[in-house]
């Protein structure tokens, strides 16, 4: 574990979710510094990867940290909704044996100030892409009163946003992560383990970078690409992307998909794409909390494609 720049959450699990896959190739759709990926392909001598991400300081360094296993491994730039549909129109889907997706910033992108994603950074920006062109101070400063209200809503899941919102739009301009986070403090909810801003940064991130859109967009391709025998692994850090993928599992495991109220079944009741094999997400053990505090929200869930070819 020494060797990584940081630790990847879950990472016992990770492995074990794909272990003994003999051959073919397992996509890494969240590659960052390269965790998951240097431990899927120790763990399995006989696959490829593909690995992807849309952070080029997280692509220098993983290039780098990947490079011992050679031609087994092909990095692709950008962001994995767009860059998986390139993937499952090149590759037969008979190949594809795996796909993990760890949905979450990580922890060198919030420790590394500059790039805006903490609540002590002296800038305002949060993307995961740095040529991407909205930005947190964007957000921040240009949207209207309303759009505010609604991402501190539906992405903070923030009670009073409208007051947040309204003392956002009479405070601007913000130029830092921090002067945001400290002015807005006292509107906070307070008495959890987090800082009292987070789901105000929360809330901002992923408007910035579209999380969870690109989500259900990576979700979608995957069921349009018919996969027969891939295990899918969705790592999410907030309910909010938990239930999206909680929700698309419980329907890609259904064969019938008739409304409730049909009194017989219309639909030809073969549209089961196979089962889910985590009734409850995996989280980390105790062990892993006390080594990594920002594994506590960390959730994993598994489903097992198994389609007729």
């Amino acid at each position: 574990m020494q060797n990584i720049p940081h630790i990847p959450v879950l990472y016992r699990e990770v492995v074990s979710a794909f272990e003994n896959i003999e051959d073919g190739i397992i996509i890494d759709c969240t590659m960052g510094y390269g965790g998951h990926s240097s431990m899927i392909l120790d763990a399995n001598p006989n696959i490829k990867l593909i690995a992807i991400d849309q952070d080029q300081t997280a692509i220098d360094f993983s290039r780098k940290r990947l490079e011992k296993y050679g031609d087994r491994v092909e990095i692709r730039k950008g962001r994995f909704s767009q860059v998986i549909q390139d993937i499952l129109r090149e590759i037969d889907p008979r190949d594809i044996k795996g796909l993990l997706a760890d949905i979450g910033v990580s922890s060198l992108q919030l420790d590394q100030k500059d790039r805006g994603f903490s609540y002590e950074s002296e800038n305002l920006d949060m993307r995961m892409d740095k040529d991407a062109p909205l930005s947190a101070s964007n957000v921040v400063n240009e949207y209207s009163q309303n759009e505010l209200e609604k991402i501190l809503l539906e992405y903070g899941e923030l009670r009073n946003y409208k007051k947040i919102a309204s003392e956002i739009v009479k405070n601007r301009p913000f130029t830092s992560a921090k002067e945001l986070s400290d002015r807005l403090k006292s509107f906070m909810p307070r008495g959890k383990k987090i800082h009292p801003a987070t789901l105000l940064m929360q809330a901002i991130r992923i408007e910035v970078n579209n999380e969870l859109g690109e989500l259900k967009s990576l979700l979608e391709s995957i069921e349009n690409a018919r996969l027969p025998h891939a295990k899918i692994a969705v790592i999410s850090f907030h309910s909010l992307e938990d239930r999206i993928v909680k929700k698309i599992f419980s329907k890609w495991s259904k064969s019938c998909i008739c409304p409730p109220e049909a009194i017989r079944c219309s639909c030809g009741n073969d549209h089961q794409l196979g089962h889910i094999l985590t009734k409850k997400p995996i989280m980390a053990k105790d062990d892993e909390l006390r080594e990594n505090a920002r594994s506590r929200s960390a959730k994993m869930r598994i489903f097992q494609m198994d389609i007729e070819e």
